[in-house]
């Protein structure tokens, strides 16, 4: 009977799976009127031009103001709802990351790298709602929390020469605002494991489930990314409303597949690759408690013009003009799963291409039939991804240990003219970059050094830098800080900009153990005000329930970083320190040793344990016929001890002074 009864439970379950599925994820009204949590997942794959693909994983989670749940939630994580309402961050966001991002070969004007591309090692920074003389007390206790709840030295940045306080060059400006970074910050697995178990279903079900650890940390560019912002300004904690966004970019390079036709020993041939190649996994279903799956599959705007370019001498394509149907129907490309939805970018302004989104969805795919996206190229493609208008590298100048200088270089891409349209060929035609920088308080940066070369020509200050702002740097107290708003001309080939520095002394106690290998100045933000990326598709009511599509719809400022600079600094010899112990340790034992066997020998008790030696060793005929001859004399009977032992010492007394005399002259000779 107890069978029966737990098959019936059993059956029950599986019948009610569907349903209960949909009622948790729903993220629709309850009795009381009021938004649930909700969570949403999300996979954006893209070719690049140089053989490489691009995969942007995005989950968000939601806790919308709630009376009812008080400190409670079903999807959403508690360790940063107990964060946010702790400290009382209003925005943060925090990245690991590992490479650099190539702005060149993989872009740096779409929505992906404005948002997702961030400086290696750790960036973080927070805007609280607190008072202004609350703000470093709160950082402080910030950054110890999250260098608990991700395994990471986040908490080196409580220092107040580790972090700045940007006014209007960084984009989120405020008042209340705190920014620092550690370049030199190691990723690996222990930030990973607590940024998966933040998702409700981590990697067990999902897309997370392609998250294979050798995958992801083997490709040329790896960041994992945690954003969260809270909405409304209550004093109570119910008040108060989260949106956590976590993202991780990587950049793979993907296997060519035997499957590649007709053109596989070109040059130019874009490898072929699908989910398993890539990250060895396939997709067996969504998360149950997502309320959307998705994955996407984009074609930006270079590869869809050289793909129509390819194909124009087709009548059919050229009459019909780009659509869902002849687009989906290219003879360039083989798709191995039939798209959902074809979505194509309505055109912009700094743009005549548009971009072909392909949708497909996740949730009706199962264990029995997993999801296991491929693209086959079928022809040698070549194309380049849109630029932001100048490119942006920093370099050091200078040798010795004692001065050097700082040189930032912005190179024209050739695309300003595209960008500005007529107006680029108008004198009064500027273009504006916000320069943010960053210098530990060991470099005197001489604010007063500063140059500006626009097409290799000097120019005054006061002609290009409209706007400056500088903080000086306090010895061991805070860094320097620059912010500067330049105004160029639209059609300017190359800018450049230089400052001075000195090299400042540390105490012994403040070098890192890797000293010798130099000290890092944390990545230059550069910002193009008047420029803004983001890519509008064609209104769908499917779009608008996508945070992912919806984020490239919004206005983010197009923004890039610079290298991360190694400074060599003056560094004292560390071994000699080790040499002088050393050699010190060693006199002492040596004479300390010899002094205290001096003091502690005993002449008369070793003579004596001597001779009771010698007795023991002596026959017992011998010892009594000694006795009888003593007594037979008349005399006292006195053991006596031979004297082979005092000899024995004694030559070997001998022996090694000879030896040292020895070596001594043999040793001499040699040298001489």
């Amino acid at each position: 009977m107890a069978l029966l009864q737990r098959l019936l439970l059993l059956f029950l379950l599986i019948l009610a799976h569907p349903f209960l599925r949909c009622w948790i994820a729903s993220g629709s009204v309850n009795e009381e009127g009021q938004k649930e949590e909700e969570f949403s997942e999300e996979l954006l794959l893209k070719p690049l031009p140089d053989r490489k693909v691009l995969a942007l994983f995005h989950f968000q989670s939601s806790a919308p103001p709630s009376t009812s749940n008080g400190r409670h939630h079903h999807l959403f994580p508690k360790a940063i709802s107990q964060l946010v309402q702790k400290f009382r961050v209003k925005e943060m966001e925090l990245s690991f990351t590992q490479g650099r991002w190539n702005y060149e070969s993989w872009g740096g004007f779409d929505p992906i790298p404005s948002s997702n591309a961030k400086p290696p090692g750790v960036e973080l920074w927070a805007v609280f709602d607190v008072p202004q003389h609350q703000i470093d007390a709160s950082w402080k206790n910030l950054t110890h929390t999250l260098s608990g709840l991700f395994c990471a030295s986040i908490n080196f940045l409580e220092s107040s020469t580790t972090y700045s306080a940007p006014k209007w060059s960084f984009p989120p400006a405020s008042g209340n605002l705190r920014y620092g970074t550690l370049p030199r910050e190691a990723v690996c697995t222990e930030n990973l494991t607590p940024w998966l178990k933040l998702l409700p279903c981590r990697d067990k079900a999902g897309i997370a489930m392609l998250l294979d650890r050798p995958s992801i940390y083997k490709g040329f560019y790896h960041s994992q990314r945690l954003h969260l912002t809270s909405t409304g300004s209550g004093s109570k904690v119910t008040d108060l409303g989260i949106i956590l966004e976590q993202t991780l970019t990587v950049v793979l390079q993907p296997t060519s597949r035997r499957g590649s036709i007709a053109h596989s020993s070109e040059k130019h041939m874009q490898p072929s690759w699908s989910l398993s190649s890539i990250f060895g996994k396939q997709v067996s279903g969504g998360c149950v408690l997502a309320k959307s799956s998705n994955v996407y599959l984009l074609f930006d705007r270079g590869l869809v013009t050289e793909l129509k370019h390819l194909h124009k001498e087709n009548e059919k394509s050229a009459e019909n003009g780009l659509t869902s149907e002849n687009f989906w129907t290219n003879p360039s490309f083989e798709l191995s799963a039939n798209p959902d939805n074809i979505f194509i970018e309505e055109k912009s302004l700094h743009s005549k291409s548009s971009s072909v989104l392909y949708k497909f969805q996740v949730e009706k795919y199962s264990e029995s039939e997993p999801f296991d996206l491929g693209l086959i190229w079928k022809i040698p493609v070549v194309w380049l991804c849109q630029q932001a208008p100048l490119h942006a590298s920093r370099f050091l100048m200078g040798n010795g240990n004692e001065r050097g200088a700082i040189a930032i270089s912005l190179k024209s891409t050739l695309l300003g003219e595209g960008f500005m349209g007529a107006n680029s060929n108008d004198e009064r035609c500027e273009l504006r970059v916000n320069v943010f920088q960053v210098v530990p308080w060991y470099i005197k940066v001489y604010f007063h050094s500063l140059q500006v070369f626009v097409d290799q020509q000097p120019k005054t200050v006061a002609d290009i830098i409209e706007k400056i702002h500088v903080s000086p740097s306090k010895d061991k107290v805070s860094p320097g800080v620059m912010e500067v708003v330049l105004k160029l001309p639209c059609r300017v080939n190359s800018a450049a900009l230089t400052i001075e520095f000195d090299k400042g002394f540390l105490h012994i106690d403040e070098y890192p153990p890797d000293a010798n290998q130099g000290f890092d100045i944390p990545s230059a933000i550069i910002s193009f005000p008047n420029f803004h990326a983001n890519m509008v598709f064609l209104k769908d009511d499917s779009l608008n329930k996508s945070p992912l599509l919806s984020n490239f719809q919004g206005n983010s400022p197009v923004m890039s970083y610079t290298e991360v600079l190694l400074v060599p600094l003056t560094t004292p010899d560390f071994s000699m320190p080790y040499n002088v112990i050393t050699i010190t340790c060693t006199v002492f034992a040596l004479y300390f040793g010899s002094l205290l066997n001096v003091l502690r020998r005993r002449v008369a008790e070793e003579e004596r344990f001597l001779k009771d030696k010698a007795a023991k060793k002596t026959g017992r005929l011998p010892l009594l016929l000694s006795k009888l001859s003593a007594k037979l004399r008349g005399r006292q009977w006195e053991p006596h001890s031979p004297p082979a032992s005092s000899s024995f010492v004694n030559s070997k007394l001998v022996f090694k002074v000879v030896l040292v005399a020895v070596l001594a002259v043999c040793w001499r000779y040699y040298f001489s």
